[in-house]
């Protein structure tokens, strides 16, 4: 038996959204009109870039940012359902609107990083002036439940197919998440062992619980709070099946 767990990474690994988080180390944390002028739906990884350009003129350094974002508290449960997880039975991915930086910094900081087979997000780097640059993922007009730079179902897709031609079949295909950019990836899992897991309290949940969409999901929904609620469900399932 082979399984695929998915991630999802503000509000679903980390408690809390790390570019809102890096914010604070704005002079008084605060971001300037014109900058914040820049974001809507469909622009927030611009929005970031101007965010992270405004950081270095204010002289934020790569490890400033470093240490804001290793102040991020883990969802509880989380780095157990991480150690649970490390062994033969689970790949492990990430895909995330956060960027590459950002979840490097996270996980090798709680010494997590080896556990995940690929990180799919918003490529990152800091540049020779040790400013944070950030790249779209990608540029797609396929999908409406997702932003013009990830659509986090293909990204699934894709991975589970590129797999498949290693000879790597997933018998349970799982997504853990919390936001309406979850959604897409969810609506994807299209075996009926495949498990969906939207965080309690977020707006993934309602979403899945739509009465228009609620007939387009075929895998099992699985609210959870903690990691040790997914832990439970996915022993539960592999032992099952």
């Amino acid at each position: 038996m082979k399984v695929l767990v998915a991630f999802d990474f503000d509000h679903t690994i980390i408690d809390d959204n790390s570019d809102l988080y890096v914010r604070k180390l704005a002079p008084d944390g605060k971001i300037p009109a014109a900058i914040s002028e820049l974001y809507n739906n469909r622009g927030w990884t611009e929005y970031m870039a101007a965010i992270f350009k405004y950081l270095h003129e204010n002289q934020t350094t790569s490890i400033d940012i470093e240490q804001c974002m290793l102040e991020i508290p883990f969802v509880d449960g989380m780095k157990e359902l991480f150690s649970y997880l490390d062994c033969d039975l689970f790949d492990v991915i990430i895909v995330s609107d956060s960027n590459s930086v950002f979840i490097d910094f996270i996980l090798r900081g709680a010494q997590l990083h080896t556990v995940v087979h690929t990180v799919y997000t918003n490529p990152a780097y800091f540049n020779e002036e040790d400013c944070l640059k950030l790249d779209f993922y990608h540029t797609q007009d396929w999908c409406d439940l997702s932003t013009v730079n990830l659509c986090k179902g293909h990204i699934l897709e894709s991975h589970i197919k590129n797999q498949k031609k290693k000879g790597i079949l997933y018998d349970i295909v799982a997504f853990v998440g919390d936001g309406t950019n979850d959604l897409c990836p969810c609506l994807r899992l299209k075996n009926v062992h495949d498990l969906i897991f939207p965080r309690v309290g977020f707006s993934l949940i309602k979403k899945i619980e739509d009465p228009q969409v609620e007939s387009s999901v075929v895998g099992k929904v699985i609210p959870w709070r903690s990691g040790f609620d997914i832990i439970s469900a996915l022993k539960q399932a592999t032992e099952t099946k």
